[in-house]
């Protein structure tokens, strides 16, 4: 066995303890899952990165040009950037299904493993090692954002849930019961679910230990802000290398064509959350349906339509 193929075992074992334990640590609360879980990130993350230095260096070919490669970057980037957002705003809380979702494409990127081949005549160009890094790692950074847009509405609906509860309560009997809007602040955007943990609701507690929704929605918008800088490079030097190699910068090629409409979902968040009116939840939404569509463009593109960027035979 090589040593590429160790540290990929090494990397999946450790991803799939890490993302039991944070996952876990993400209902819990208990500290030692904690604990348990950041070590075994880390380490996972560097022997993904190991992996492919080490496949560099047996096969002399860059091991991003398949999906096996290009995958395995993917998975790596996404747990580097949450690590650094985890050290930095303290939320490991949501590690568990960013490393889950980060071991799920590595394990289906391996599934792709058709050995060493040398790359077609048009990939072989020194734009593979500048587009494909670029595009992969903001591909990272949208599966952050989406995971911490999900716990965003959870705790979101969570609260609509007990303004519901609590609305019923004080209302006259056959009254119509509407959640109140929703006022959000950093200082108590969640009064129902706030009220419900004072009175000692167990679920409400849970909901309560996680940041505010205006602390999360921030959180969003700062990943999605390093993504979307390093998409835009991604496709920029994309045209460069399709100029290079098919003699056009734009080719209307389902993939790119896909990418185009990531990049204006993605846009259209940044500049929805200047609006105090979409700010949250309805950004929140759109952050899940930019990443539904990265999706689309990096696998549902690449494996079941046909065009230039296609692996489907």
């Amino acid at each position: 066995m090589q040593l590429d193929e160790v540290l990929l075992i090494i990397a999946v074992f450790s991803y799939a303890i890490a993302a039991i334990a944070l996952i876990l640590y993400f209902f819990t609360r208990e500290e030692w899952l904690k604990h348990l879980g950041i070590p075994l990130t880390i380490a996972g993350c560097f022997a993904q990165f190991g992996q492919l230095v080490a496949r560099y260096e047996i096969t002399h070919i860059w091991p991003l040009l398949n999906l096996y490669g290009s995958l395995s970057l993917f998975a790596a980037m996404s747990v580097a950037i949450f690590v650094v957002f985890a050290f930095r705003y303290k939320i490991w809380f949501a590690g568990g299904f960013v490393v889950a979702l980060a071991a799920i494409f590595l394990a289906y990127g391996v599934t792709w493993n058709e050995g060493t081949l040398p790359a077609v005549p048009s990939l072989q160009s020194y734009w593979a090692k500048i587009h494909v890094p670029l595009v992969v790692s903001s591909y990272g950074a949208f599966l952050v954002s989406f995971v911490l847009s999900c716990i965003y509405l959870v705790k979101y609906y969570g609260e609509r849930s007990y303004q519901m509860r609590l609305a019923a309560a004080v209302a006259p009997a056959g009254a119509a019961v509407m959640p109140g809007a929703m006022k959000v602040s950093i200082g108590n955007d969640t009064p129902a679910l706030d009220a419900a943990a004072a009175s000692g609701d167990a679920v409400a507690a849970w909901y309560t230990s996680l940041p505010s929704l205006a602390q999360l929605d921030i959180l969003v918008y700062r990943v999605v802000a390093i993504g979307l800088p390093l998409l835009t490079l991604g496709i920029i030097t994309g045209a460069w290398w399709a100029k290079e190699a098919w003699g056009a910068y734009w080719q209307f090629d389902p993939k790119e064509t896909a990418a185009l409409f990531s990049w204006i979902v993605y846009a259209a968040y940044m500049h929805l959350h200047t609006r105090n009116q979409w700010r949250g939840m309805r950004t929140s939404w759109v952050s899940v349906i930019g990443f539904l569509s990265i999706i689309f463009c990096y696998l549902g593109v690449n494996i079941f339509i046909h065009g230039l960027h296609s692996y489907k035979v």
